[in-house]
């Protein structure tokens, strides 16, 4: 006897009319295309949120790795259903908390992590073989990583069974945020061997987020943002390839992070746009069969560069219109920024306020019910035939200066960035922008919001904790697993199985960093002008 199908759940409005799963254009010679299928544009799956809701992650970390596991706790009782872990200053560009260069910032813009001893504590009590965590982190992400597996092991879970995201994209580094460390070659080959490694020993995690939020809030339009991306994509996978891997062992696990502007309309024709390109360059470019490899799977974060210090409860609204573009465009996962982020990190209050911000999107708005509601708008077609003509101009251009990289060392994308950037300063100084609370609609004598500020003696501790770390552990053992690692950074030998055995042994965060500055050296920018 066959098995009956559960009855698929019914949406209806709240005038109880009823919902189609998904909707077409009536005209009977449209080609119909579906969500779930080649090439993506109306989303990477059939049902999207009537099915599941995205993941919501709200980007947390500061102090020292207490203080960050309290806040981890928190979040999660209060409905967050993934973890983002911001991490200092000195944890991103590989310097230890007693490092000179390290002072005066451990704990400030993120958790200090020094050694597999912070990790420990970030994430105890939190089962990661339960829990989905990103790790924003680039030059110094496959230590991070390294730590994370190991707490795994240590709570009784492989790496199997570990989810979640580093973002390890150090080409934006080089264009617009300027957290690298080594030189643009020995930084992808870290980052191809992540992607080997992660394919065969780390299954579900996602080894690169591939972003470009950072070159969006560094003043890129919405066009830049979408070709330079996927510019960079392409260095990646071409890198991959190039260190013999097969284009469908490893694609399905590459990630996007994007941001979302205010500029509402625009935004969700980016998104559209940008997984229409990608499928058809893992398709057409790179061959890849498996339906997964064409999927282009992001992250959004609302853009932190659109808040203001002026008014800061207008940046609830901000948040609100920003979130709503992000889920009609159909991203994965979301963080959205909190109302105090222009003046400092965020409040535990701020942070629960930007959470419900995302829970009342998707449980009150009605926007879920539908698989891509926007479809069909001749406004939002529009946009994306622009958007799309211009990506590809850009790629083009890019693959005919080398490639990403030639293009970042003629300081091709800065330029284009700085260029734009200086065109909306300019507007918003000349009001053709409108700022509200900023260059109109101005109050006088504001009273400041209660902020987070991070205590100095978090670098007190931190500094004593790490003395006592390099007393109590075994110094031949750090010794050994360093010397392997400066062995191996020689050869083209995968390099993860030997950053795990330093991160085991208790060898910091600073000193493996420093082993690779020994044979890679540090990245210093030529001048563009």
């Amino acid at each position: 006897m066959a098995k009956s199908k559960t009855p698929e759940k019914q949406f209806v409005t709240d005038s109880n009319i009823p919902i189609k799963r998904v909707f077409h254009k009536s005209a009977k010679k449209t080609k119909k295309e579906e969500p779930g299928t080649y090439p993506f544009t109306r989303g990477i799956h059939a049902g999207m949120y009537r099915d599941r809701f995205w993941t919501m992650r709200q980007y947390s970390g500061f102090g020292d790795a207490k203080l960050t596991n309290e806040r981890f706790k928190f979040m999660l009782e209060k409905g967050q259903t993934g973890l983002s872990m911001a991490f200092d200053l000195p944890t991103q560009i590989g310097h230890d908390p007693d490092s000179p260069q390290a002072e005066g910032e451990v704990g400030k813009v993120g958790v200090s992590i020094a050694s597999l001893k912070d990790m420990m504590t970030a994430f105890d009590g939190i089962p990661l073989g339960k829990v989905s965590s990103s790790m924003t982190i680039n030059s110094t992400a496959s230590t991070l990583l390294a730590y994370y597996i190991a707490v795994g092991e240590s709570q009784g879970s492989s790496s199997e069974q570990l989810r979640g995201t580093t973002q390890n994209d150090i080409l934006k580094e080089y264009i617009a945020r300027n957290t690298y460390i080594y030189p643009p070659q020995p930084s992808m080959r870290i980052i191809g061997d992540m992607i080997g490694y992660c394919a065969k020993k780390v299954p579900q995690w996602y080894p690169v987020s591939i972003s470009g939020y950072h070159m969006r809030e560094a003043g890129s339009t919405a066009t830049q943002e979408v070709a330079f991306t996927l510019a960079n994509a392409i260095a990646y996978i071409q890198t991959c390839l190039d260190q013999g891997l097969k284009i469908d062992d490893f694609a399905p696990r590459l990630s996007f992070f994007f941001c979302c502007t205010i500029e509402f309309f625009e935004e969700i024709a980016k998104f559209r746009v940008a997984r229409k390109v990608y499928a058809k360059i893992l398709k057409e470019k790179f061959h890849a069969k498996d339906p997964k490899s064409l999927q282009l799977k992001f992250h959004t974060q609302t853009s932190g560069e659109s808040l203001t210090a002026q008014q800061p409860d207008n940046n609830i609204v901000r948040v609100a219109i920003q979130s709503m573009a992000a889920v009609l465009g159909g991203t994965q996962s979301l963080h959205t920024n909190s109302r105090d982020e222009a003046l400092a990190l965020p409040t535990q209050e701020s942070a629960k306020i930007a959470l419900r911000t995302q829970q009342i999107v998707a449980y009150e708005s009605g926007i879920t019910k539908t698989v891509d509601p926007m479809a069909g708008s001749h406004y939002l077609e529009y946009l994306c035939d622009e958007i799309e003509d211009g990506v590809w101009a850009y790629l083009k251009k890019i693959e005919k200066m080398g490639g990403s990289i030639k293009a970042i060392e003629k300081g091709f994308f800065q330029s284009e960035i700085r260029q734009n950037a200086y065109r909306l300063k300019k507007e918003a100084d000349e009001e053709q922008r409108i700022l509200v609370g900023v260059n109109k609609f101005i109050e006088a004598n504001e009273k400041p919001p209660e902020l987070l500020r991070i205590d100095d003696k978090v670098e007190i501790q931190q500094n004593k904790d790490l003395k006592k770390l390099r007393s109590s552990r075994n110094a031949k053992k750090v010794e050994d697993a360093l010397s392997k690692l400066k062995s191996v950074a020689d050869t083209d030998e995968n390099l993860m199985p030997y950053i795990l055995d330093a991160a085991k042994a208790y060898a910091t965060t600073g000193e493996i960093s420093n082993t690779f500055r020994e044979v890679f050296g540090e990245y210093r920018p030529k001048e563009v002008f």
